[in-house]
């Protein structure tokens, strides 16, 4: 089953600009003048797992360019899963949209391990995308730690906006306000 990261499903959004929508407060202190860019939901086989939100700041989310600006991806869980899944479900998902080596890999799931919590319901994991220095990930607002691998910060944050994700539904709900390939 996917947990942090997505795979073969279908994604159901409440997409669109959200001008009433304001960021949470660990959002706005990582990206100046941060907004919804979308959202959408994550089920496999028809149970949500979680709903999913791109927070970005006023350049937006470039697809042609996606690591020159900073954004976050925000994930509310609807069911409970260890961090240990969590990690290794993400390698998983990286793989499918990356060609790092397997050393890099390994690297990455030991660091994730470290970083990641079990999540219950109702349970928020922030990843924010930071050019340049790598990924920082916040549980429920508070810090969790960092990932400072560029080419990491790349390869997580592509399980949800490549166009090679396994969840193409769900890619096109978050970036609805920004257009996609």
């Amino acid at each position: 089953m996917t947990l942090l990261s997505v795979g073969s499903a279908n994604a159901i959004s409440d997409s669109g600009n959200h001008p009433d929508i304001s960021p949470p407060p660990h959002i706005q202190r990582a990206i100046a003048d941060a907004h919804l860019a979308g959202q959408g939901s994550f089920r496999w086989f028809g149970l949500l797992i979680y709903d999913a939100q791109l927070w970005v700041g006023p350049q937006g989310y470039q697809v042609a360019a996606p690591d020159n600006a900073p954004f976050a991806l925000d994930l509310r869980y609807a069911r409970s899963f260890d961090s240990d899944s969590i990690a290794e479900t993400s390698i998983k998902e990286m793989k499918i949209t990356g060609s790092a080596s397997d050393a890099q890999y390994s690297q990455w799931l030991r660091q994730m391990k470290g970083v990641f919590k079990d999540v219950v319901k109702g349970t928020h994991i922030t990843g924010v995308y930071l050019p340049n220095y790598g990924a920082r990930f916040f549980l429920d607002g508070k810090g969790l730690g960092d990932i400072p691998d560029p080419q990491f910060a790349h390869a997580f944050f592509a399980i949800w906006l490549s166009p090679k994700t396994s969840a193409a539904a769900l890619r096109k709900k978050l970036l609805v306000d920004i257009g996609h390939d």
